[in-house]
């Protein structure tokens, strides 16, 4: 494999990590969506990549799920339940943006030194990748346990589905059906996540999760 297909990969690789950020600095909806949709487009390019470089056909379908769901249909779909249900366009956080950029800096370099060390003897490619994909995951599982929205905690789960699609497509690749049944699968996940959205917005006039905790206390 040529320097510059590894340095492509990586690129687009890198790419998502750097969105990850972008989504984690962001402390309104609108435009965490928009980078929820610049994440999706970015995986789209790398598994489309991957496929080029690894000649494997069957990850062109991939590429274009990933696209066409999770980077304009559900973007669309949040925007929309954004608009419907009148929701705040702020976040909030449970810490402060500063502090959760820093934690996401260790959450890279741990990721990085512990799947550099652990693929050591596997090709550049599938080393470089499977640890970026790592850190985009811990990114996603950041967001989601500093963000108190509802909604927010929804395209951190999304960006964390994203980081292990990555992954396997950087190392060497998964079977055509495995892909079809996880795309059905974020796609039913995500109508599931918009009915429960709109059932604790029709019962509490708020999609922050405290309100949750609130009533489990009352219930106790």
């Amino acid at each position: 494999m040529s320097p510059i297909s590894l340095d492509v990969a990586h690129m687009f690789a890198g790419g998502l990590v750097l969105v990850s950020f972008m989504m984690l600095y962001q402390d309104r909806l609108p435009p965490l969506i928009n980078a929820l949709s610049l994440h999706s487009l970015l995986l789209g390019l790398s598994v489309a990549w991957q496929a080029h470089i690894q000649n494997a056909p069957e990850l062109y379908v991939t590429a274009v799920l990933a696209v066409g769901l999770k980077c304009i249909l559900i973007p669309m779909a949040l925007r929309r339940m954004v608009v419907r249900m009148g929701l705040q366009r702020e976040i909030e956080v449970v810490i402060g943006t500063g502090i959760t950029m820093l934690i996401g800096i260790g959450l890279v370099a741990l990721s990085m030194d512990l799947m550099l060390r652990v693929t050591a003897g596997s090709s550049a490619l599938v080393r470089e990748d499977v640890a970026l994909s790592l850190s985009v995951v811990l990114l996603g599982l950041l967001m989601m346990v500093t963000r108190r929205n509802a909604v927010s905690q929804v395209i951190g789960f999304m960006s964390l589905e994203n980081g292990l699609i990555l992954a396997g497509t950087g190392a060497r690749g998964m079977p055509l059906v495995v892909e079809i049944s996880v795309a059905f699968s974020v796609l039913i996940a995500f109508i599931v996540i918009g009915i429960f959205l709109f059932r604790i917005r029709e019962r509490f006039d708020t999609v922050d999760v405290r309100a949750l905790d609130v009533m489990r206390g009352e219930q106790s």
